[in-house]
């Protein structure tokens, strides 16, 4: 008897990606849609001087006044880097001196995430804005990563985590996703190989992404 095969698995059965960098060889990676889009909605947010991890791609990007630019790495071979530090102890990244802090895909690199999240909030000077993303659902990555990738997020965590440190009322945290997007996602599929209306579908139970918009609170006179 022949088994019939549902067409919604058509393409699905095979137990390797289709492209096995994200989606780079194709055009951006699933999650790129998603930061950017929260990057283009908070781009009044980046201005003054601005903080980024690895490199200032995003902070050149979305700039609307930028002052100064720095880059942080642990990596001290990194050409880009102009603070060289352990963003979980904070040693050698200067306080209440960034008016916002872009950290994308990093903090689940970061065993102690709650240290990490601390110097997030100490870095920046009063009234400065840290625009965050974590993920919910990725491949672990290449190399070491089986080594230190360590976590994955929800909303819920995030309320947790970023509130304990900046305050419930000074954080927006918000997911973006949907099951064929995770789904797309997992297996290398760039989003431009995907209708942007489905894309757009938000579903909070197969998010891929959290994001976070926190404020440190200004200082009153």
């Amino acid at each position: 008897m022949q088994r019939l095969r549902h067409p919604s698995f058509d393409g699905l059965l095979g137990t390797k990606p289709v492209s096995d960098h994200w989606g780079w060889d194709r055009g951006k990676p699933v999650d790129r849609y998603y930061i950017e889009r929260f990057l283009a909605q908070h781009a009044a947010d980046v201005r003054g001087r601005v903080l980024e991890v690895k490199d200032s791609d995003y902070t050149r990007a979305f700039d609307r006044g930028v002052t100064r630019m720095d880059v942080l790495d642990l990596d001290a071979a990194n050409p880009a880097a102009t603070i060289i530090a352990d963003l979980s102890v904070g040693d050698g990244i200067p306080a209440d001196a960034f008016d916002c802090f872009i950290i994308t895909q990093t903090l689940q690199f970061i065993y102690d995430v709650h240290g990490a999240i601390a110097q997030c909030h100490r870095l920046l000077a009063p009234g400065g804005v840290l625009l965050a993303t974590v993920p919910v659902v990725s491949r672990i990555v290449h190399d070491d990563g089986l080594e230190w990738d360590y976590w994955r997020f929800t909303a819920a965590s995030c309320n947790r985590l970023f509130g304990d440190v900046f305050g419930a009322e000074q954080i927006s945290v918000r997911t973006w996703g949907n099951v064929l997007a995770g789904v797309a996602f997992l297996r290398g599929t760039a989003w431009q190989e995907i209708p942007r209306r489905k894309l757009d579908a938000n579903d909070p139970y197969f998010p891929i992404l959290v994001t976070v918009r926190a404020v440190k609170k200004a200082v009153r006179g």
